[in-house]
């Protein structure tokens, strides 16, 4: 390695120490004449970064947490996780595991699942389109259920929680349900299964129906509309279908036969 190539990797193993005291021993270790001003102006900048990125895919965590705690949180996982890659958008993922396992934050068990369903709209905000073809929907009457396949929105995705984070989530996001409906559900210990996915350009989030995630797990891997309705024996499939087809949710339907296992996105 150059001796430019080490200071360049000396100078980003300090921006990214933690405690910040750390910082500033690496570099005199080295004995690199960075200068205590610049190296702090570095940092504030990655910081600034950290909190404006993790803002942008987590506003209901920065909501339920406040502002000052949420900056903290973002300078920290910055420093625990330093982006990998390029595109800052793409760093956070691993915030639902910091929260998990943050013992200031165990009286607030359910924000590692918002956090999941938070990175799941923040995910799917970014895949490739993909076009509707509702005339395949004939093939529900023509072929059996084992020979087809239902095309799901792009990002769709499914969670579990033992908390109501749909409620929590669409409370912050959409005003739906009221934040006092959502408390109280908290409250109560409810849990809530959620289905995320994108209308157009639009990512959305909602409770799922009863058997509703089982069904869209099979539907994910490939299965077939037949494996899916058999791991769903609760899913009301005729109540079902006439909500994901116009919610952007299904996109259409394929022949298994014809086309192999789907490649859902």
């Amino acid at each position: 390695m150059s001796r430019l190539a080490q200071q360049q990797q000396i100078l980003l193993d300090a921006l990214f120490a933690w405690p910040a005291a750390n910082a500033m021993k690496i570099v005199a270790n080295e004995s690199m004449d960075t200068g205590a001003r610049g190296l702090k102006a570095y940092k504030a900048n990655g910081h600034a970064l950290a909190a404006s990125a993790l803002q942008s895919a987590y506003p209901v965590v920065a909501q339920l947490v406040g502002d000052e705690s949420f900056t903290d949180l973002a300078h920290a996982l910055w420093h625990a996780q330093p982006p990998a890659q390029g595109d800052i958008a793409q760093w956070g993922m691993g915030l639902s595991g910091f929260l998990e396992n943050s013992a200031q934050l165990q009286d607030e068990p359910y924000l590692a699942d918002v956090a999941r369903v938070e990175w799941a709209l923040h995910q799917c905000a970014g895949v490739a389109d993909a076009e509707a073809d509702l005339a395949t929907l004939a093939l529900l009457t023509t072929q059996a259920p084992e020979q087809l396949q239902l095309r799901l929105a792009p990002g769709c995705a499914v969670l579990r929680s033992t908390w109501p984070v749909a409620s929590i989530v669409g409370a912050h996001l959409e005003g739906s349900p009221s934040l006092q409906e959502a408390g109280a559900q908290l409250r109560r210990g409810e849990a809530q299964d959620t289905v995320v996915w994108r209308a157009g350009l639009r990512p959305r989030v909602r409770l799922a129906l009863a058997g509703e995630v089982d069904a869209l797990q099979v539907l994910l891997n490939g299965g077939s509309l037949a494996a899916a309705l058999d791991a769903a024996p609760t899913l009301d499939f005729g109540q079902w279908l006439p909500l994901a087809v116009p919610s952007g949710l299904v996109l259409g339907v394929v022949a298994v036969d014809t086309a192999g296992p789907v490649a859902q996105t």
